[in-house]
């Protein structure tokens, strides 16, 4: 719960997990726009401004629950040329776009060494940047590894993702509680294994 944190470790968090976020949602509706789908560009989301991207729900749920969401970003694939394969492209925009920022972070941490808060704040960036971009490629609906991984499987086991659409938000909403209310998180079993991955890939750390 990040209300609970340290007043000195909230000033340097929040802006961090705001621009991740931002951008995150900000690639889905660039790239949505390349592959010809103007509808993130006419609702106004094809700008960095946490305004037009912050879901208020979702940001009361990250302050209190340390879990949250900003709000998605439209796509209508009746404009896209390869609606399959391009909702994949719009998909793995998001946690792409994360990598990367994680990526030049990291690089920075590299080169730089350790510069008091600068660097913390860095390290902050690299690592919350690194767990979006793991946890959204998670399967699970509303996730953006679910659309990736349907767009490989309808053609193969249309049931299997037909079900985990249906009951994808309620597995997924389960294993936060899960993790919330015990203290021992699945999900976290899951990717951090690939958080440290990238940690050390990108930061050394």
């Amino acid at each position: 719960m990040l209300f609970r944190l340290p007043p000195e470790v909230l000033v340097m968090l929040i802006p961090v997990l705001l621009f991740a976020l931002v951008f995150h949602e900000f690639s889905h509706g660039w790239v949505a726009n390349k592959l010809g789908d103007p509808t993130a560009k006419y609702a106004g989301r094809l700008t960095l401004n946490p305004m037009a991207h912050l879901d208020m729900f979702g940001s009361l749920m990250i302050l209190f629950v340390g879990f949250g969401w900003a709000k998605p970003v439209p796509v209508d694939s009746r404009y896209l040329a390869n609606p399959r394969t391009d909702m994949m492209k719009i998909a793995f925009a998001g946690p792409a776009a994360n990598l990367l920022l994680a990526f030049i972070a990291g690089t920075i941490i590299r080169f730089t060494g350790y510069m008091g808060p600068f660097t913390t704040m860095l390290m902050m960036f690299t690592q919350i940047n690194i767990m979006l971009a793991v946890f959204n490629m998670i399967p699970i609906p509303p996730l953006d590894g679910s659309q990736i991984f349907s767009g490989l499987m309808v053609r193969k086991n249309p049931d299997l993702v037909m079900k985990l659409q249906m009951y994808g938000p309620q597995i997924l909403m389960g294993l936060i509680l899960f993790g919330i209310f015990t203290s021992f998180s699945p999900i976290w079993i899951i990717i951090s294994p690939f958080v440290n991955f990238f940690m050390f890939l990108f930061a050394g750390m």
